[in-house]
C-alpha cells in the first residue's frame, strides 16, 4: 500500500470514528441546567448536530423541530411565556439532552472592567453579605477571560449556578447587588451573566464592524498600533515584575504575611485588542434573549489619548450591542466612574462628562458614584450602593416604575449678569447640599479659565458666580479627579459632574 493510500485509509477510519460524536446534538455553554431564560420573549434554543438530522426541542409542553444546516448548526424559537419554573427543557436527536431546573425570569448581562469584575468577597461587609446570599432563584453565569480575532459561536465560562454562600463569593458584586434588588422587589427569577475583564478599554468590547464603519474612531487603531509596536518591551517589563512578584510571594510565605497581588500590566494577553473581547465574550451571548445590560467601565479610557474619543466610542458600543442582540433599544445602564486620585495626565472628569452625555441615547441610565468613591482606591468597596442605583434606573426605565432614579442632571446654563444659573433635571424633592454651602461649582468667562465660584440654590436651579469673572459664560461642577462637591436631590441621589460647554 502506498503512503498516500495509507493516509487515505487512516483519514477514512478517523472520519468513521468521528461520526457518532458529530451526530450527537450539542448545546452551547449558555444553554445548561439551572439557567434563566427571558420571560415574555421567544425562547431561543440552538446548537449543533449532524447535517440532515432532525432535532426537536420540548419546553413547557411545546415541541418544535429544526434541521441542521450543511455545517451542522441549527436554531429554533419556542413561544414566549411568563416568569416561573422550574421546568425541563429536552433536546432530542440521535441522543437526548435534558436540562432540569430551568427558570423563566429576567436576564441581565453585566460587563465592563475591574469595578464590575470586583467580587462579593472583596466588598465592605463581605462576610455578612456572603452568609446571607441564599437566593435560589438568582442564577449566576460567569464568562472566562478570552480574546478572539473573530466573533465566536460559543463562550468559555463557568456554568449556571444558584446563588448560595458557596457560589456568590467570586461573582461580580455590582451585578449581584443589582440583581438582588430586582429579585426582592419583583419576586421573579433573575439570571445574571457576568462577562468582564479588569483593566480593559471600551474599544475591546466593540465589534470590528462598528469600529471600522466610523472614520472618527480610527484613532482606536492608531493607538492599538502603538501598543503592538511596544509590546516586546511591555512583555519584558512584565517578566521582570513577575519574577519580583514570585520572590515577594516566597518571602511573604516565609514570614507568614499575606502574599502581594499578581502584577497587572496593560494589554495582558492582548485584551486591549479592538473588538477582541466583543468577539470572545459578547458575541456568543447575543443569541440569548435578555432584559438588558449593566456596565461599569471607563477608567482604562481616561488617558489623554483615549478620553477625548470616549463619548463617541461609548455610544457606538451601546448601539453596537443593541444591533447584535436584535432586540431594539434594550435598557443599557451604566456606572459613572467614581472619584479617585489619578496621575497628572489622566482625564477622569472628561470621561465622566462623556458618560453623562451618553444619556442622550434612548433607554440608558447612569448611576452616579462621585459621593461613594475612595480617593486612594480605584476599586471602591461600596458596591452595594452601586448595585442599588443601577437597580433604581432599571426599575424606572425597564419596569416602568414612577420613581426618581437619578441625581440632578445638567440641563442648561444661562448667564444672568455676573452669574450663571444652572438648570437641572431629576430634582425630585428639591435640590439640597450635604453641608451648609454649595461646593464644587466653577465659572469661566470668554477666556475659558475656570475659577472657584460661590453658589446658592434657588428652587430647582443653582446660581454660581465669582468676583473675578464679571461676564461668565461657562459653568462646571465637580470637575476634578477627587472633587469637593455636595449637591443632591431630595431622594439623596448625588448630582452628576458636568460642564456646560458642549
Amino acid at each position: 500500500m502506498s503512503f498516500s493510500r495509507r493516509t487515505l485509509s487512516f483519514l477514512a477510519s478517523a472520519l468513521l470514528l468521528a461520526l457518532p460524536a458529530l451526530a450527537e446534538v450539542k448545546l452551547p455553554a449558555l444553554l445548561a441546567e439551572h439557567m434563566v431564560v427571558q420571560r415574555d420573549l421567544p425562547v431561543h434554543v440552538w446548537g449543533t448536530a449532524a447535517p440532515g438530522e432532525a432535532v426537536s426541542v420540548t419546553f413547557r409542553g411545546e415541541t418544535r423541530s429544526a434541521s441542521p444546516d450543511p455545517f451542522g448548526r441549527w436554531s429554533l424559537y419556542l413561544s414566549a411565556g411568563a416568569a416561573g419554573g422550574p421546568f425541563e427543557l429536552s433536546v432530542k436527536a440521535s441522543n437526548t439532552i435534558t436540562l432540569t431546573d430551568v427558570l423563566v425570569g429576567d436576564v441581565w448581562v453585566a460587563s465592563g472592567q475591574s469595578n464590575m469584575e470586583m467580587a462579593v468577597n472583596g466588598v465592605k461587609n463581605a462576610k455578612a453579605e456572603i452568609a446571607a446570599a441564599n437566593y435560589p432563584q438568582i442564577r449566576l453565569f460567569r464568562a472566562l477571560n478570552r480574546v478572539a480575532d473573530h466573533p465566536l459561536e460559543d463562550i468559555a465560562a463557568h456554568t449556571w449556578v444558584a446563588t448560595t454562600p458557596e457560589t456568590i463569593g467570586e461573582f461580580s458584586a455590582a451585578a449581584y447587588f443589582f440583581g438582588r434588588q430586582l429579585h426582592q422587589k419583583y419576586g421573579v427569577p433573575v439570571g445574571l451573566i457576568e462577562s468582564n475583564w479588569g483593566g480593559t478599554p471600551a474599544e475591546a468590547w466593540t465589534s470590528m464592524t462598528s469600529l471600522g464603519a466610523d472614520a472618527s474612531l480610527m484613532p482606536v487603531f492608531a493607538e492599538w498600533g502603538k501598543m503592538m509596536q511596544d509590546q516586546a518591551t511591555t512583555l519584558l517589563e512584565h517578566q521582570k515584575l513577575l519574577k519580583e512578584w514570585e520572590q515577594a510571594v516566597a518571602k511573604a510565605k516565609q514570614e507568614g504575611k499575606p502574599a502581594p497581588g499578581y502584577p497587572w500590566y496593560r494589554n495582558q494577553d492582548n485584551c486591549w485588542q479592538p473588538a477582541g473581547l466583543f468577539n470572545a465574550m459578547i458575541a456568543p451571548l447575543t443569541r440569548f434573549p435578555i432584559r438588558g445590560a449593566i456596565w461599569y467601565q471607563g477608567e482604562s479610557n481616561a488617558g489623554p489619548e483615549r478620553a477625548p474619543l470616549y463619548a463617541r466610542l461609548f455610544q457606538t458600543m451601546i448601539q453596537d450591542w443593541r444591533r447584535a442582540w436584535g432586540q431594539g433599544d434594550f435598557p443599557f445602564l451604566f456606572v459613572q466612574i467614581a472619584d479617585f486620585k489619578t496621575g497628572p495626565d489622566a482625564m477622569w472628569p472628561e470621561v465622566r462628562d462623556a458618560q453623562r452625555r451618553t444619556l442622550s441615547l434612548a433607554n440608558t441610565g447612569m448611576a452616579v458614584t462621585i459621593d461613594i468613591g475612595e480617593a486612594t482606591n480605584i476599586h471602591p468597596l461600596n458596591k452595594q450602593d452601586v448595585g442599588l442605583r443601577l437597580a433604581l434606573a432599571a426599575e424606572a426605565i425597564s419596569y416602568g416604575e414612577k420613581i426618581e432614579y437619578s441625581g440632578p442632571l445638567f440641563r442648561q446654563a444661562t448667564a444672568e449678569g455676573n452669574a450663571m444659573r444652572v438648570w437641572f433635571d431629576h430634582t425630585t424633592g428639591g435640590l439640597k447640599t450635604q453641608g451648609e454651602v454649595v461646593l464644587g461649582f466653577e465659572v469661566a468667562g470668554a477666556d475659558g479659565k475656570f475659577v472657584e465660584a460661590q453658589a446658592r440654590i434657588e428652587g430647582a436651579t443653582v446660581v454660581a458666580s465669582a468676583p473675578s469673572v464679571t461676564e461668565p459664560r461657562r459653568v462646571r461642577y465637580a470637575w476634578k479627579d477627587v472633587p469637593d462637591c455636595n449637591l443632591f436631590n431630595g431622594e439623596n441621589l448625588p448630582a452628576s459632574p458636568f460642564r456646560s460647554e458642549e
